[in-house]
């Protein structure tokens, strides 16, 4: 921890500036407050501590099940009612029988989950979600619509009548009928083969994705997850491990509106200054975007350290534009990380040399955040209101990234482990060909080589034996879910004086009955290393017109813990039925998606890949829109170069600041007619820099990190199941 208090309004050397740009500070730093959180980005981290527990498709299928619930609305109130909480599990158990067949993975039942739900005969969950991210490395933009006011008790509401589930008594029918598909010991008639041989009898199995067991342990579960969410301030729910946390009552309806409100002035410009996202068909448009006017080494002059910063309260940013020196072309200490791809070696860079964006600062010390240097391409003057309006949704994103961010906290206790419902020991075959007579399964034909029969039978096997699939072997007890040590913020850094960094984003995406369709987004984690990136927030605050959507996320996942189990030598199948995972490939998880409603908070790791979900026009005849604002946490261990450090860059700020602070003399520029005002700022040399030179500098930084993006993902799927022929 830092021995003494830092003053942060004065600028101290971090990576990139007066440090190598792939620093990170060491105990003999003044700066230094501990170690910092694992990230996705590096490859060191991607075969260590970002990596989560190998987890079977049947979990993720519970975790999607109880992430479909917690969208309905008053859930944390049905789900106590016998009645529903049956209805539901019934619903469930059905899904996972249409989608049984696990090589169609968790994706699939998904989607019968989302349209067999039900709450009351009519579906409550379709018409009111939309949603996903936005591109790439830039498009996060999204939205939904508003679920957000009944998510606190809903007691004062009266409880509309669930349709019961079967006519004639309140018992609870999907026990019965599960038990008799899934449990039954009646034989099944005895089968033979082409030449008339016996082969076997064969009892019918429960390979379906959600079993009784595994549905039942649901409703404990999101029962004791009801209980909390009562009592929780934010609303907040975690919803995969990461953690991925969402809530729809942290930001209140007031915030929201204010937000539509104050957001406004950025879209009602005239149609040739809006800003269309590069590559995107006229469907992105940026508002305000971290890769216009981003830190440029060797073009962007930064104060110096030992100097003072910039402050948002004094309103000297733009004044001081120009101020500060160009820092050199960005040095990296280390060699790029290498990695194996179908056994060729590449390597992996994951700091830019020329690029970073620049987040501003956050004081978190009070109540409220507070936004001390300005945002990246929004006008500290012009939009003040916006500004106050970000510091609400910041201060509600904050108890959500401590969610989120609890568990990487915890990596440093070496007996943290994440939860998981359904453990897996070792391979078990239902029926297992091998231990059956001699005389059951194909018979050697008359005059057939000894090798023939012996690859017939082989393959007779192997088309017989199935995995039996894992359940819960125990009961749902919330005493066997350890409870993370609380992390705070604001007790882990604020009160050391230091100020949060945060990358704001604010994205629309606009479909018309021209254009009416989003394809949705690329597997990604945000930012470079540059960024130090280590959680997202994204709020989704209007949406109008469009078809549901969501996030998905993958995980990078445990590929030793596969190695551990038992297993028959070249038998695998265990791997792909269990796990949905194929040996001598990427050990990466599908995870599932999360729908993003309007009124939505959303957060997660960047230890999580995601994925922008397609979405279309609800109505063809009428345009649409989605619009996020997305708020990228800096990891607080390693501070980087930020507003505070980087004085206004924009040509048009400064330009209007100087004229401003001229138009009072008689002799100002503003009395010169503006054909000559044009040609005095179009001869400014070098600085500050141009609308145009800065859209073409973020056509180079797009560049590098769309080639980043297939570099990490290479990365990523290097990491593989290697099972050895034991």
């Amino acid at each position: 921890m830092e021995s003494a208090q830092v003053d942060y309004t004065v600028i101290h050397p971090v990576p990139g500036l007066g440090r190598p740009v792939d620093y990170v500070p060491t105990k003999d730093d003044p700066l230094y407050i501990g170690d910092a959180f694992p990230t996705a980005l590096a490859m060191s981290d991607i075969s260590s501590r970002a990596i989560l527990p190998l987890t079977t498709v049947r979990e993720f299928n519970m975790l999607r099940f109880m992430n479909a619930i917690t969208d309905k609305e008053n859930w944390h109130v049905k789900i106590l009612d016998d009645e529903v909480a049956n209805k539901w599990k019934a619903e469930a158990i059905q899904a996972g029988k249409e989608a049984n067949d696990i090589s169609r993975g968790v994706e699939d039942l998904n989607n019968h989950l989302d349209a067999d739900f039900d709450d009351n005969g009519d579906d409550q969950d379709g018409d009111t979600e939309e949603g996903g991210d936005d591109e790439e490395e830039e498009e996060n933009s999204d939205e939904g619509e508003d679920n957000e006011d009944e998510s606190d008790n809903g007691e004062e509401e009266e409880e509309e009548e669930e349709e019961p589930i079967k006519e004639d008594s309140g018992e609870d029918q999907s026990d019965k009928e599960t038990e008799s598909d899934a449990n039954s010991t009646s034989p099944a008639a005895d089968a033979v083969d082409d030449d008339g041989n016996h082969v076997f009898s064969l009892a019918p199995r429960d390979n379906s994705g959600m079993t009784e067991a595994m549905a039942t342990y649901c409703i404990e579960e999101l029962r004791h997850k009801a209980r909390l969410f009562q009592e929780s301030p934010s609303g907040a729910i975690v919803v995969f491990n990461g953690d991925v946390v969402k809530s729809d009552s942290a930001v209140t309806t007031d915030i929201k509106s204010a937000l539509q409100r104050a957001v406004q002035p950025l879209e009602d410009v005239p149609e040739l200054q809006k800003d269309w996202h590069p590559g995107s068909d006229e469907k992105v448009l940026d508002l305000v975007h971290p890769s216009l006017f981003p830190f440029v080494y060797g073009r962007t002059k930064a104060l110096q350290p030992g100097s003072k910063s910039t402050n948002l309260k004094a309103g000297d940013s733009i004044k001081r534009c120009g101020e500060g020196e160009v820092v050199a072309k960005a040095e990296i200490s280390n060699e790029p990380e290498e990695f194996y791809q179908s056994f060729r070696k590449k390597t992996l860079q994951p700091f830019s040399d020329k690029f970073q964006w620049l987040p501003c600062e956050v004081d978190v010390t009070g109540d409220k955040a507070k936004i001390v240097s300005y945002i990246n391409n929004l006008h500290p003057d012009k939009h003040g209101q916006l500004y106050e309006v970000i510091e609400d949704v910041i201060t509600a994103a904050i108890p959500l990234w401590e969610a989120t961010l609890a568990p990487l906290s915890a990596l440093a206790d070496k007996d943290f482990k994440y939860f998981q419902r359904i453990t897996y020991d070792g391979c078990d075959y239902d029926p297992d060909p091998d231990s059956f007579d001699d005389n059951e399964g194909p018979q050697q034909r008359k005059d057939e080589d000894e090798d023939d029969f012996w690859d017939r039978r082989q393959e007779w096997i192997e088309e017989t034996r199935k995995v039996v699939l894992p359940e819960p072997d125990h009961k749902f007890d919330s005493a066997n879910v350890k409870q993370l040590s609380p992390l705070s913020l604001k007790e882990r850094f604020a009160t050391l004086g230091r100020p949060l960094q945060v990358i704001v984003k604010l994205a629309n995406i606009e479909l018309t009955p021209e254009k009416p369709s989003y394809q949705g987004g690329t597997w990604h984690v945000e930012g470079k290393l540059n960024e130090h990136i280590v959680a997202t927030a994204l709020y989704y605050y209007s949406s109008s017109n469009i078809t549901r959507s969501s996030l998905a996320f993958r995980q990078i996942s445990d590929a030793e813990a596969a190695h551990e189990l038992p297993y028959e030598q070249s038998v695998h199948d265990w791997l792909t039925d269990v796990f949905g995972c194929n040996n001598e490939e990427a050990s990466v998880q599908f995870v599932g998606a999360v729908d993003t409603p309007e009124g939505r908070l959303l957060t997660f790791p960047n230890i999580l890949q995601h994925q922008v979900q397609p979405f279309d026009l609800e109505d063809g005849t009428k345009p649409g829109h989605r619009k996020i604002l997305a708020l990228f946490l800096v990891d607080p261990h390693v501070r980087v170069i930020s507003t505070a450090s980087v004085p206004c860059q924009q040509l048009d700020w400064w330009r209007e600041n100087v004229e401003s602070s001229q138009s009072l003399g008689r002799s100002g520029l503003k009395n010169l007619p503006l054909e000559l005002r044009d040609q005095v700022f179009s001869d400014v040399e070098d600085f500050p820099i141009s609308l145009a030179e800065a859209k073409t500098l973020r056509e180079e930084l797009m560049d590098e990190r769309k080639k980043f993006v297939l570099d990490h993902g290479l990365a990523v799927s290097s990491v593989t199941f290697s099972l050895c022929e034991h």
